[in-house]
């Protein structure tokens, strides 16, 4: 399980979805899977293998072919993004392969009618199930996750952060949420105290903190540059090959400032990781300037941090599979501790 500073987190507002498409991306099976796949044009062999995901559903599926190919099909969350946010997603990392950036890029393929996005054949990166879920392929990768960096590992880190960065500057995404008090902090409260999620002993406290904490975010994020970033960028989402390091999952893509891809990947505030990031800048600013002023912006992002993270868990409690993974959310003990975490992160950023 990962730490609410190295999780996945929902991005945009939540569109409408039918309880018929909610049960179907619930109920999910490798059968279902094979099927979409098919339905969009694609012959698969059978084999199909169900990856580990939260946010969506992931699979990894063989098609046919001489010799056969493995490739990942993945299933968006209904609800958690609209077509133009996914889009958004595919055209960054187009853009980034375009550069000769290590990313996975969606492949695309044949679909006819009901598989296809438009309703007509032609090639796409995007398909939808008869039921409304939309779904991608991915070239099948292989990686490793590292458990430590070193220092050469951290500035080659730094200067493929920093491309990637360096193409997200050229263009916007303007389906995609700006990530700032109000989207990270205010509508995440707001729906946490909405649906009675906090208990009465600690409300009155989560609500002042969020709400200075964000106040004081507000004046802190004056005139800082925005632009297309990974979003999610902790080292969960980092694997390395024998061509060196990749980021996975940019299904999270933001708009926000680069620090915050930065801090993701050394979180401590210990004087070992404060050395880290050094290096990790050491390496960025090889590659592109950055401003060692938004660094004052770490600790005011972390606490939106946590405030989304406790919303994202709260917006999926419906999914089966959120329960038995998270069984201590919403217990007294659980919102005591992030309460007072967010009491220290107000003492802190003040």
């Amino acid at each position: 399980m990962q730490s609410k500073e190295a999780s996945p987190h929902p991005c945009g507002s939540p569109t409408q979805m039918t309880d018929v498409t909610e049960n179907y991306f619930f109920e999910l099976t490798p059968e279902r899977v094979l099927e979409a796949v098919e339905t969009a044009g694609l012959l698969c062999t059978g084999r199909c293998m169900a990856l580990n995901s939260f946010e969506n559903r992931v699979y990894d599926v063989e098609l046919e072919g001489e010799p056969p190919t493995r490739t990942v099909a993945k299933f968006y969350r209904p609800g958690r993004w609209t077509e133009a946010q996914i889009r958004e997603e595919h055209e960054f990392l187009f853009d980034l392969q375009a550069e000769e950036v290590p990313v996975i890029a969606p492949v695309s393929f044949l679909a006819s009618g009901q598989g296809n996005d438009s309703g007509t054949a032609g090639l796409s990166t995007l398909h939808r199930t008869p039921t409304g879920i939309w779904f991608s392929l991915f070239p099948k990768v292989g990686g490793r996750a590292p458990e430590e960096l070193s220092d050469d590992q951290l500035l080659r880190i730094g200067r493929l952060l920093a491309r990637i960065h360096n193409v997200g500057a050229r263009k916007d995404a303007p389906h995609r949420v700006k990530i700032g008090p109000e989207s990270y902090g205010i509508s995440n409260l707001e729906f946490l105290l909405g649906n009675n999620f906090l208990p009465l002993d600690f409300s009155g406290r989560y609500d002042k903190a969020v709400r200075e904490i964000c106040g004081l975010t507000r004046n802190l994020m004056e005139n800082v540059t925005f632009q297309r970033i990974h979003g999610d960028c902790h080292l969960g989402n980092l694997l390395w090959n024998q061509n060196g390091p990749f980021f996975l999952d940019f299904d999270d893509m933001v708009r926000g400032p680069a620090v915050q891809d930065l801090w993701l990947l050394v979180p401590g505030r210990d004087p070992e990781a404060l050395r880290q990031r050094n290096v990790l800048l050491e390496g960025y600013t090889e590659m592109r300037v950055f401003d060692p002023a938004t660094l004052r912006l770490i600790e005011p992002l972390r606490a939106l941090r946590f405030v989304h993270y406790a919303a994202w868990i709260a917006r999926r409690w419906q999914d089966p599979a959120f329960p038995r993974a998270f069984p201590h959310f919403g217990t007294h003990r659980y919102w005591q501790d992030e309460t007072e975490d967010l009491e220290e992160q107000l003492r802190l950023i003040s």
